[in-house]
């Protein structure tokens, strides 16, 4: 499966018949030329209603089907969403797509989150990626090959110890870094490029823009 990563939690991704999902596409230093990306999605997946997970302006000008929470939907009464929910079991243009629970860290800011969801993503020979969402930890049984982390340095989301404790957790062998480039909570990227050499996890922290491959 390709991935195309854009900034903070957004990635595009093509199973092998060429369908597109398009994930929390976000206003974070959003420029226009991921319009001509965007466009190519088949459906988009939004985790919860924060601006860097949902850039609504732009999302009503597409004709896209997308697929949330009712919050998402009561708080951007202009987009058309189709409801979700954890638990949830979706057949996306043939991504098999597993509604799961995730949990908002506390912060007023930016308005508290109360419903919020994650993704768990079937791809090559039944394997699967995992899509925490902005998420504290908590006690699951979910079971994923590659896991793609929103990591932050405080409580809005898991830090670096939890991602790595998250990973083993889920049994998954390869780290997808996100959450990066908002300019707040993040840690820097030779402290993140230490802490998982030191664990020695296998990740990659991609570039915007930059199009890997999961097998």
């Amino acid at each position: 499966m390709k991935i195309t990563k854009f900034p903070q939690s957004c990635i595009l991704i093509q199973n092998p018949a060429g369908n597109k999902l398009l994930i929390d596409p976000s206003k974070v230093k959003f420029d226009n030329k991921f319009l001509d990306y965007w466009k190519t999605a088949n459906a988009i997946l939004i985790t919860h209603r924060h601006g860097d997970h949902c850039y609504a302006e732009i999302l009503e000008k597409l004709n896209i089907p997308i697929y949330s929470t009712q919050e998402v939907a009561d708080f951007y009464p202009n987009l058309r969403v189709n409801i979700i929910k954890e638990g949830d079991n979706l057949n996306i243009c043939g991504f098999h797509v597993r509604v799961v629970k995730a949990v908002h860290g506390y912060m007023l800011p930016a308005g508290e989150i109360k419903e919020n969801v994650g993704f768990i993503i079937d791809y090559s020979n039944n394997k699967k990626l995992y899509i925490t969402s902005d998420t504290i930890r908590f006690k699951n049984d979910y079971k994923a090959n590659t896991i793609f982390a929103d990591i932050a340095a405080f409580d809005a989301s898991m830090n670096l110890w939890g991602a790595v404790a998250t990973m083993k957790e889920v049994g998954a062998d390869y780290m997808i870094v996100a959450h990066q480039d908002d300019g707040k909570m993040m840690y820097s990227k030779a402290q993140i490029e230490d802490y998982l050499n030191s664990q020695n996890v296998n990740f990659i922290m991609p570039e915007i823009l930059e199009t890997f491959e999961i097998k």
